[in-house]
């Protein structure tokens, strides 16, 4: 995906999707501020485990995620990011060799999941992962999306609903340890 310039802002300006009454809320972003940037830039060296510093996030290329092309949203507790998901038509991707393995490109009707990070903290604690990707889809749904698809370590989106399915597994993804898998998941 090309990377989009933007001029980032010192507070982000964002739309509250969903929150409840103990200080958690997902947000989506219109304009990332440098004060949220920072907090996702920390939050991605977690990748740094898997991809070995491929996907790591910085003040050069965080626009490549977070911009007006993409869907972002982010997950705050307490005032403080703890994880966020971006999603990207998957037209945006029409150059990408995988792409082509995927019968819905140029159909307009799929959004790509670039990216999913949660704070290691608030991993399999208190449902927040779960809360953002629900919430996440519910959203994509609403705005008339038929799919999401994705890359993950193979074996995982079998834990998705049981109408995912494997597109493609690739053995090397992107200097990741694991093979990884290409789903696609109805809405």
């Amino acid at each position: 995906m090309e990377q989009l310039s933007i001029n980032i802002t010192s507070k982000s300006n964002t739309k509250v999707i969903a929150s409840s009454a103990y200080d958690f809320r997902i947000e989506l972003i219109i304009e990332l501020g440098k004060d949220d940037a920072k907090e996702v830039i920390c939050i991605s060296k977690d990748l740094d485990s898997i991809f070995e510093n491929n996907m790591l996030m910085s003040m050069k290329n965080i626009s490549k995620y977070f911009n007006n092309q993409t869907f972002p949203f982010i997950a705050r507790h307490k005032g403080k990011i703890i994880g966020y998901i971006v999603g990207v038509p998957l037209e945006y991707f029409e150059q990408e060799s995988w792409c082509r393995f995927d019968n819905n490109l140029f159909e307009k009707n799929t959004i790509y999941t670039y990216a999913f990070v949660m704070d290691k903290k608030f991993r399999k604690f208190g449902g927040y992962s779960k809360t953002l990707k629900k919430i996440y889809l519910n959203w994509l749904k609403k705005q008339g999306f038929k799919y999401n698809t994705g890359h993950v370590s193979q074996g995982i989106s079998k834990k998705f609903s049981s109408k995912t399915e494997v597109v493609k597994i690739f053995q090397s993804w992107y200097g990741a340890k694991t093979p990884f898998e290409y789903y696609r998941r109805p809405l």
